[in-house]
């Protein structure tokens, strides 16, 4: 059943006005988890130690306090418009294509098309948004001011020559996919048949009959999934950043090349940027050596930033 004209009115304030507070906690995520912070002293090409001076930010909040101070509110709603084009977009195609009566009066979930069908279904919307994604994380974790309404200019910072060139590359991301696809299939495999089977949802979408044994029990799975989760979306982070490029010495986080960002401004007066980003002359080469890099470099507690936003999500999910 099509959507109402009333529907189709509303879809962009409405989604405005949740991207007003959404946009600012995910950028901060994402520049916390993002944020390079390596223990001990690096060498360079001659052996000697290199001190890191990069940011130290310890805490999520931490974090919205050093965005806020150094780029003000405008840094808050760094990657707004792709953000808002990816909602806009797929809300459009589930009022026209998807949309039914009940999904007007519960929020709106993947067809029910059995386990397998679910979990395929989870894996073509992940690949559909992931260059939205990707380019939302470059747009919040560099340093230049984008401008909202200049795509082109916007896209010669965030993808590098390579990528402008030959998209499809940003797909074979190493360990990007992987990252992406694990987490669909523990959400959608695992995560999705607990929920339906110890928390269960008549059509109406209220709890039924609500056994609070049953629900401690998923509330435990809940945690054990934030413990499983959380570094599989630091290291997704990690990739999403690592720019794809012919040359390992080229700095692609900066853009400066061919005059790229030449024309480009920083954010004024400030004097260091908001997070530190790992150098690309040694890139992640996959998933595991991602992990096993940041545990080595960083410490096994760099895996677990923000954790309790990824354990909020899933108890908030459990009762929704």
């Amino acid at each position: 059943m099509p959507a109402s004209f009333t529907e189709y009115l509303f879809l962009a304030p409405s989604l405005a006005l949740s991207l007003l507070v959404v946009v600012p906690l995910s950028g901060v995520l994402v520049r916390f988890r993002a944020n390079y912070t390596p223990r001990g002293l690096a060498l360079d090409n001659e052996g000697g130690p290199v001190v890191h001076t990069g940011p130290v930010v310890t805490s999520y909040f931490g974090m919205f306090r050093r965005v806020w101070q150094i780029e003000g509110l405008q840094g808050l709603y760094k990657g707004l418009m792709p953000t808002f084009l990816t909602a806009l977009t797929v809300s459009l195609a589930i009022l026209s294509f998807m949309d039914t009566p009940s999904h007007r009066h519960v929020s709106y979930r993947a067809p029910s098309a059995g386990l397998l069908g679910t979990f395929l279904y989870s894996i073509l919307m992940m690949l559909i948004s992931l260059p939205s994604a990707i380019l939302t994380c470059n747009a919040v974790t560099t340093p230049h001011k984008l401008p909202y309404f200049g795509l082109m200019k916007s896209l010669r910072v965030l993808l590098t020559p390579t990528e402008r060139r030959r998209p499809w590359v940003i797909y074979l991301t190493p360990g990007l996919l992987a990252s992406q696809c694990l987490h669909v299939a523990y959400v959608t495999l695992i995560l999705a048949p607990l929920h339906r089977l110890l928390v269960p949802m008549s059509e109406s979408g209220m709890f039924p009959e609500l056994s609070p044994v049953k629900l401690s029990i998923y509330l435990a799975v809940v945690i054990v999934s934030a413990a499983i989760l959380t570094p599989l979306e630091v290291v997704s982070t990690r990739l999403a950043i690592q720019r794809n490029q012919a040359s390992p010495e080229y700095n692609s986080v900066s853009q400066e090349v061919e005059g790229d960002a030449e024309e480009v401004a920083e954010y004024a007066g400030a004097e260091e940027d908001v997070i530190g980003l790992r150098t690309e002359a040694e890139p992640y080469t996959g998933l595991i050596d991602c992990a096993k890099t940041i545990v080595n470099e960083e410490g096994f507690r760099a895996l677990y930033r923000a954790w309790w936003v990824t354990l909020l999500g899933g108890t908030v999910s459990a009762l929704a």
